[in-house]
């Protein structure tokens, strides 16, 4: 758009790739983000420094933080991104259920409001049903929720999940709904302008999670019907309308397994995940962002939107898969990219580069585009064979895993895939612990069976096993 640009960075990143191709660069302070990134007053006052006229917060850190929002407004420079008020209704889980209640949006059963007396929580638990959701009302990524499958287990969840939100959030408020024991994670993205015209670009799969943040998504969804698209579309809009909503933004549902969809929560900001919209669509959701940053109207309506082709994103990072996705920061000595046709890499590192301990373990996303889903996985096979990173364990076997079962390849799948689909030696044999048991039992037999005869005369095995078992073991 040839729109200059400033990066603001932590000593940590000071070799980071945004450092290194922005027009200007100024360090705010230490790695940690308490000392440097979520300092919004010196953000803004490089800005002023700087002459700069926007400020694009990205998608962590301050993105979602109405009150810094609202100081960059004050200064005269201009939010990329919604207006500090839809921040703080969609912010708040209670707040946001509240706006959205008047559109008679399909919500989960749950508390209308935020609770934190024990005793009254523990009523409202029951008269909801077993299994609950306490979750952080202020909370996102997995932050201050806790699983409650009995009354037993209410109380102490109960305070953890205050204490995490006390922590995490700086607000305990919490709040509790009904537990969806096998839902999809599906969300719409939407699109507004400063003069009421609102649009969504469909729907992304985010189903396939751990330690409930997304590892990869997809769109379109291989179950959602156009008559249910449709549906789920208008309640996004109906949901931004709420609170007057422009900029970019994500509303999230759970669906059930009748393809029920409930709404979650409105995320007031650019998704990681963006990419796969952007190719299915062939709309830049960040040049939009600026552009209605700007004041201008949207330059197409809901008619002009039609989803041409299917794109999967899998998140890469630094994290080993075999033992329980622990962070694995490190080096990266060598790095080398996958390239070709409908492949698309978002990063933010090169080989020789340090993973810092400091912030989330993403190491990029690697997008692939083909006409249909299937071309697509194929595709995105080939590009994790090629992805070449030494120096620390990452996702990437893991997505290559979850490319190849055949839950995925069929659709049939919810959040629960790792926890019914994975462990962590199929990594290592590409069978289950019980499968490799089995087979481990099976090779014993057959060996016994035909372990050489008192001449020394050995039978054969040859055809014993099936090749593709054997191919497999080796």
């Amino acid at each position: 758009m040839g729109i200059k640009t400033v990066a603001v960075y932590s000593e940590a990143d000071r070799s980071a790739l945004h450092v290194r191709t922005a027009d200007e660069a100024v360090c705010i302070g230490p790695a940690a983000s308490s000392q440097s990134y979520l300092l919004g007053n010196k953000i803004i006052q490089v800005a002023l420094e700087l002459g700069v006229d926007a400020i694009h917060p990205g998608y962590g850190f301050l993105s979602e933080n109405a009150s810094f929002a609202r100081k960059v407004q004050e200064s005269g420079l201009i939010f990329i991104g919604p207006s500090p008020e839809s921040i703080e209704i969609m912010g708040n889980k209670v707040a946001a259920r509240l706006a959205v209640a008047q559109y008679d949006i399909p919500m989960v059963p749950g508390t209308a409001e935020a609770i934190s007396d024990i005793p009254t929580a523990k009523n409202k638990a029951l008269e909801i049903g077993y299994p609950i959701l306490i979750k952080a009302s202020a909370g996102g990524g997995g932050k201050g929720m806790r699983i409650v499958e009995s009354e037993d287990d209410f109380e102490s969840q109960m305070q953890r999940a205050i204490s995490e939100a006390e922590s995490a959030f700086g607000d305990g408020s919490v709040f509790i709904e009904k537990y969806l024991t096998s839902p999809r994670h599906i969300e719409i993205q939407v699109l507004g302008d400063q003069y009421g015209n609102l649009v969504h670009l469909f729907e992304r799969e985010c189903s396939i999670q751990r330690r409930h943040q997304k590892v990869i998504e997809e769109a379109p969804s291989a179950v959602i019907s156009e008559e249910k698209r449709k549906a789920m579309g208008e309640a996004a809009i109906k949901v931004a309308k709420a609170c007057n909503y422009y900029s970019a933004g994500t509303v999230e549902f759970i669906v059930d397994e009748n393809l029920d969809f409930f709404f979650l929560e409105m995320n007031t900001r650019l998704q990681v995940e963006h990419p796969v919209t952007e190719l299915i669509t062939g709309k830049d959701l960040v040049k939009e962002q600026i552009l209605v940053a700007e004041g201008k109207r949207l330059s197409f309506v809901q008619e002009d939107l039609e989803i041409r082709g299917h794109a999967i994103e899998v998140r890469v990072y630094a994290e080993d898969p075999k033992n329980n996705f622990l962070p694995d920061i490190g080096m990266l000595h060598a790095y080398k990219r996958p390239q070709g046709p409908g492949v698309r890499v978002d990063d933010g590192f090169e080989e020789g580069m340090e993973i810092p301990i400091h912030y989330d373990p993403l190491i990029g996303k690697l997008i692939t585009y083909h006409d249909d889903r299937k071309g697509a996985i194929e595709r995105m096979i080939r590009a994790i064979d090629e992805f070449q990173i030494l120096g620390l364990e990452t996702t990437l076997a893991f997505c290559k895993f979850v490319m190849q079962h055949e839950a995925f390849l069929t659709g049939e799948f919810d959040t629960k895939f790792i926890e019914r689909f994975f462990s962590p030696e199929m990594l290592e044999t590409g069978f289950s612990k019980e499968e490799t048991e089995i087979l481990a039992a099976v090779g014993i037999f057959l060996y016994e069976k035909n372990k050489p005869d008192m001449s020394g005369a050995a039978l054969s095995m040859s055809g014993a096993v099936p090749s593709k078992w054997k191919n497999r073991l080796i």
